[in-house]
């Protein structure tokens, strides 16, 4: 069962499963600026920022949290990419001093919400926001992940895969495998105030970031959705409108009950014209056996 707790204060995440990156060499800052979309000189030793990597058609290949460590810069991202990422990186090293080691098996990644600094054993910790609020990092040694672990649990509430799972939907965050794929556009994922710095310099996927800020369009927009009457919703559900079940509007990715809101709760893509908060239309599932009423309304749900 998901715990009755409030995970905007106090909550434990054991995220040491996530892929984590040595960026290093004499052109290391002018090469991974060049590939995130955000400003990578707003990172520090006491600063994580949330970035995109993209495709030159500026599609996401991943969503990676960056900090500074020493001389170097420590990058962590979705388990699911520890190959591809590494490969999308030094695809693009040419002739330049960058040297990309894998140290996910050397450090335990801890996350721990609030406003004020955990006070634990650690030479790594870093205020990050990566739930849509305030928020910090704690590396470890791996060696030292269940003793980092139990002294955190000592303070803050441990927040399992479950709970985790429903807290980030509940605050409207995207994750890599269901919001985020290949296929997404950041801006689409509602990503443009936490990774993108519009005036920093080149990078790849620039072109078309830049585009889509000038128009002021985008094709579909990352939706938090409801069941007014309360019916399961369920990730791969088409949206259709009522007065045409053949014509798809978008799709649900992700879905939770959240014993929070005592709601059954949704991320999901909705295409444009169709996604004002407050907009109605229905879900079906894959085998159109269950049709079910859907809202939009305001992200985070909380």
């Amino acid at each position: 069962m998901t715990p009755l707790f409030n995970p905007e204060s106090g909550a434990l995440f054991d995220l040491s499963s996530r892929v984590k990156l040595r960026v290093s060499g004499a052109d290391a800052l002018r090469f991974l600026n060049g590939q995130i979309t955000n400003d990578l000189r707003k990172a520090s030793a006491n600063t994580a920022i949330q970035a995109s990597v993209l495709n030159a058609k500026g599609k996401v290949n991943a969503d990676v949290f960056v900090s500074v460590a020493g001389d170097s810069f420590l990058l962590d991202a979705d388990p699911e990419l520890r190959e591809e990422l590494p490969l999308r990186l030094e695809k693009y090293i040419i002739a330049d001093d960058v040297q990309i080691e894998d140290v996910s098996d050397r450090f335990a990644l801890f996350h721990v919400t609030g406003q004020a600094a955990p006070s634990v054993q650690s030479d790594r910790i870093l205020q990050a926001n990566r739930f849509g609020c305030s928020g910090w990092d704690i590396w470890a040694e791996r060696a030292e992940q269940q003793s980092t672990h139990g002294e955190l649990s000592t303070v803050f509430v441990p927040c399992n895969e479950e709970c985790a799972e429903v807290f980030r939907i509940e605050r409207g965050i995207p994750r890599w495998g269901r919001e985020l794929t290949d296929q997404i556009i950041p801006t689409e994922a509602n990503l443009e105030v936490a990774s993108i710095d519009y005036s920093k310099g080149c990078y790849i996927g620039q072109e078309v970031i830049s585009r889509i800020k000038m128009s002021g369009q985008t094709n579909k927009r990352l939706c938090g959705l409801v069941s007014p009457s309360n019916a399961p919703l369920q990730a791969g559900m088409r949206l259709v409108p009522a007065e045409n079940e053949q014509k798809e509007i978008g799709w649900i990715t992700s879905a939770a009950l959240s014993p929070r809101l005592q709601k059954e709760i949704a991320l999901g893509y909705v295409k444009r014209g169709f996604n004002s908060v407050g907009s109605r239309f229905f879900a079906l599932s894959p085998n159109n056996a269950d049709r079910v009423p859907i809202e939009i309304v305001i992200l985070p749900f909380l």
